[in-house]
């Protein structure tokens, strides 16, 4: 009976892989599937990876609704990450990047994991200790150790060879690129090679938001780019060489194994969560609009189901919608803890809205508007600067400007940034 099960599951997510292609065109080859392309760059080496729960070879899987690489539509866009295609059925994913090399004999002496840890289900920001990775015995070396988040040199010395393969969702305040640029830094301070396995931007066919101002430079923010800048992580490593943004201006020895059929318009699914609050495609999709609420006092739905597809705050007034947040894994002490928070329930927006909207700046503004509490909006620090990149937005906000009036201030650093980036894009736009 189990056998019959799993023959319909692989049959269904067979047939709508097949339905997609025909529609969407080609699917898209991810850099990790192509070994002929980077094994030989790792024979006879000690090998380490920097990746996460992400890093599954392929993006192969049976049985999900939506599948890697292809268009969702707007119901599509709702389901969480993962969800089994018919019911009973069950999620078998492809094998992980580790695994496979393994398996390849190749020499794999480090992991090292990125913010939400190797598993991905740290909160943002949580200290994520170093570890071993229990199925193959692999020391996990932990970027969230130090003041610095740079390896030692002791961890340096474990390899010859990092491999890059994760998924990225394209903000310049979604901090693995951080990381990414971070071991740029490392490998060339210690003379060691990297190997990019590139995968799609889903949020890659547009540009938006300012350059950020490096006086605000953070963990957030690492680099001179737009908020939403468009590129995959082996583009913004060509640039950050390029650019002469490493130390004295040298550039990392990095080779990057290009995806194919894949362009900066291709309407890219991820199979899994990024990380622990990105929990289906319209979420990743509202990140640029709604991460704006966590330099605020207001609940972007950090507790629920749909985070970062919600905003409210208790005081909020005016709105049918209302939700509580709760104490949950990847939220274990969300803001406005147990707290009804009445706002906006942005799920039911249509896709291709948010889509054509791209950063939509009028949630804050609302938010802004109906609490009615001048600068303690923001809180007591600077992370929505830190997250917007400038200063000036959040003094618009606080002199009545419109997001219209906000987002045209930004017009120029998007076309400079367009020009910019363009001698190191890898895929046609």
């Amino acid at each position: 009976m189990m056998n019959i099960k799993r023959y319909i599951l692989v049959a269904v997510a067979v047939l709508a892989a097949a339905t997609a292609c025909s529609k969407e065109g080609t699917r898209v080859i991810l850099g990790d599937e192509q070994l002929s392309e980077y094994l030989p760059l790792l024979e006879g080496k000690k090998v380490a990876i920097f990746s996460n729960q992400t890093g599954i070879v392929g993006d192969k899987v049976e049985g999900v609704k939506v599948l890697p690489g292809i268009a969702v539509n707007d119901e599509q866009s709702m389901v969480p990450f993962g969800t089994p295609a018919v019911e009973g059925g069950e999620v078998v994913l492809g094998p992980h990047l580790l695994d496979v090399l393994i398996e390849k004999k190749v020499n794999v002496t480090a992991i090292f994991s990125p913010e939400h840890g190797f598993r991905g289900t740290a909160d943002a920001g949580e200290h994520v200790s170093s570890s071993v990775d229990e199925k193959t015995g692999v020391p996990i070396l932990s970027l969230y150790e130090s003041g610095s988040n740079l390896p030692s040199a002791e961890s340096m010395s474990k390899f010859d060879v990092l491999v890059v393969d994760i998924q990225d969702v394209g903000l310049r305040y979604y901090t693995y690129y951080v990381t990414m640029y971070r071991l740029m830094e490392a490998c060339l301070k210690y003379d060691k090679k990297m190997v990019i396995l590139d995968r799609p931007n889903p949020n890659g066919f547009y540009v938006d938001g300012p350059i950020l101002d490096m006086s605000l430079k953070s963990g957030v923010g690492a680099l001179p780019i737009a908020m939403v800048h468009g590129m995959t992580l082996g583009e913004l490593a060509m640039m950050i060489n390029g650019e002469g943004w490493l130390s004295d201006g040298a550039k990392c020895d990095v080779s990057v194994i290009t995806c194919k059929n894949y362009t900066h318009q291709t309407r890219y699914s991820l199979l899994l969560a990024p990380s622990p609050n990105l929990k289906d495609m319209k979420a990743v999709y509202l990140y640029a609009s709604t991460c704006f609420f966590e330099g605020t006092i207001i609940s972007l739905g950090r507790g629920t189901s749909f985070p970062f597809e919600a905003y409210g705050h208790p005081d909020m007034t005016g709105y049918e919608f209302s939700f509580t947040p709760k104490s949950i894994d990847g939220a274990k002490n969300p803001p406005l803890l147990e707290q009804l928070c009445n706002g906006v329930d942005l799920r039911k927006k249509p896709l291709e809205e948010i889509l054509s909207e791209h950063t939509n700046l009028e949630y804050i503004v609302d938010a802004y508007t109906n609490l009615n509490v001048g600068d303690s909006f923001f809180g007591k620090n600077n992370f929505f600067e830190l997250l917007i990149g400038q200063r000036y937005v959040r003094e618009m906000i606080e002199s009545g400007k419109s997001a219209s009036e906000i987002k045209a201030t930004w017009s120029d650093d998007v076309e400079k940034f367009k020009k910019q980036r363009k001698p190191y894009l890898l895929y046609a736009e």
